[in-house]
């Protein structure tokens, strides 16, 4: 063959193998693209991420022209506003919830507590057995504990004929207007003596004793306030727990007026708060024998309210009963209650309407419109020779006989 004819040859094949070449190239990319549609044109999954709220506000303001300049000054002026918002809704969420939780558990606590003590034989009223049906327990204004002595006798027929009702008006106190008031004593040394043998016939005639499971002493008033918080729970469900003297004059419709308007507060502590001295000295009156917990010599007590009116609201009340075995006791049993809640989240309210004296402190300021809601000297902690003196005390300080069926709880 000829050089000439063999060169055409070879120029014929290498013409139709670049044509090919290119064809085949141009397959294979037609072909890549109709696989790459075919492999990621997958529909959206509702599981995908979505534009925010934001982040769509921030393509419509691209999109009408505005820079960056333009939407970081706007986002500057509208986030910290909705951000604060944001947060102070969401801070009182949180607040709200916590405070549901912890009454939730004050109130498991408190049905628990309630278990043991029917379990363990507490006492149960009468009158709350009388009156409930099966199942339901009634929910009462107040009750207030009129703590008293074997020896005083005397101040609690006293009180009998002033400002206690008796009777079928003390029964109708309770049904219509949810206040329930006892004497409350514990027994002596000797169960079963004479003492206690005569508050059981003193209790058989008027019927208005709370005993406790508790001896009865002087010393031992900081044990016996706490028996008789923690009892009084157990007997009936209450919004007001209070604690009395049986030397101390008492308006009840007063009293339950002026509880009313903290009713829907939390964990409120009632009374005429005082912070007095702490008594190292041996041998005087109000002796602190464990003075050196709070400080120096001459340091005052924290505040804490007086002790011959206080009233508790029902989850402090539920507070002792559920701590009663682990709570300390000092000397002075209005300085111990004050010390069972300095811990707590409580508010103290001072009222000094439970502290009013004799006349004619009190007379005056009921005849200005602003009745006491007690009144006693101060110079005896209570009314000095009350057995005589209270009937006066009542003839010139106490609210009309009718204002606490008038009055509205």
């Amino acid at each position: 063959m000829s050089p000439k004819i063999k060169g055409e040859n070879l120029y014929s094949r290498s013409f139709v193998s670049r044509k090919w070449t290119f064809l085949l190239c141009f397959a294979s990319f037609c072909f890549g693209i109709f696989f790459t549609d075919r492999m990621w044109n997958i529909p959206e999954s509702n599981d995908m991420a979505r534009p925010s709220v934001t982040e769509a506000e921030r393509l419509k303001l691209i999109s009408e022209g505005c820079g960056p300049k333009t939407l970081y000054q706007k986002e500057v002026k509208r986030d910290p506003q909705a951000l604060f918002g944001e947060v102070s809704k969401t801070h009182n969420a949180i607040q709200t919830l916590d405070k549901t939780i912890s009454s939730l558990e004050m109130e498991l606590a408190a049905a628990r507590s309630a278990q043991e003590s029917l379990t363990n034989g507490a006492p149960v009223s009468n009158d709350v057995e009388k009156n409930q049906s099966p199942g339901k327990k009634r929910r009462y204004l107040m009750v207030v504990g009129i703590n008293t002595a074997f020896s005083s006798r005397k101040r609690r027929d006293s009180i009998r004929t002033t400002w206690m009702p008796q009777g079928e008006k003390r029964k109708k106190l309770e049904e219509e207007k949810g206040i329930i008031i006892r004497f409350v004593i514990g027994h002596s040394a000797t169960a079963g003596g004479i003492l206690d043998r005569s508050i059981e016939a003193e209790d058989k005639k008027h019927g208005d004793f709370m005993r406790l499971d508790h001896v009865e002493g002087y010393l031992e008033l900081s044990g016996k306030t706490k028996t008789y918080f923690s009892t009084a729970f157990s007997m009936w469900d209450a919004d007001f727990y209070i604690k009395v003297d049986d030397d101390v004059h008492v308006n009840i419709a007063t009293l339950g007026e002026t509880l009313v308007r903290h009713r829907k507060k939390p964990r409120v502590y009632i009374g005429c708060m005082k912070s007095g001295p702490v008594l190292s000295q041996k041998g005087v009156r109000y002796h602190e024998p464990e003075y050196w917990k709070f400080g120096e010599n001459g340091n005052k007590y924290f505040r804490h309210a007086t002790g011959q009116l206080y009233a508790i609201s029902r989850d402090l009340a539920s507070y002792i009963s559920i701590n009663q075995h682990v709570l300390h006791k000092y000397a002075n049993e209005d300085v111990t209650l004050g010390a069972w809640f300095i811990g707590l989240d409580v508010t103290h309210i001072d009222d000094r309407r439970l502290c009013c004296g004799t006349p004619p402190d009190c007379e005056w300021k009921a005849q200005a419109g602003n009745i006491c809601v007690a009144s006693f000297d101060w110079t005896c902690s209570g009314i000095c020779r009350s057995a005589d003196r209270i009937k006066e005390v009542h003839r010139r300080c106490g609210e009309p006989e009718n204002a606490i069926w008038k009055a509205t709880f």
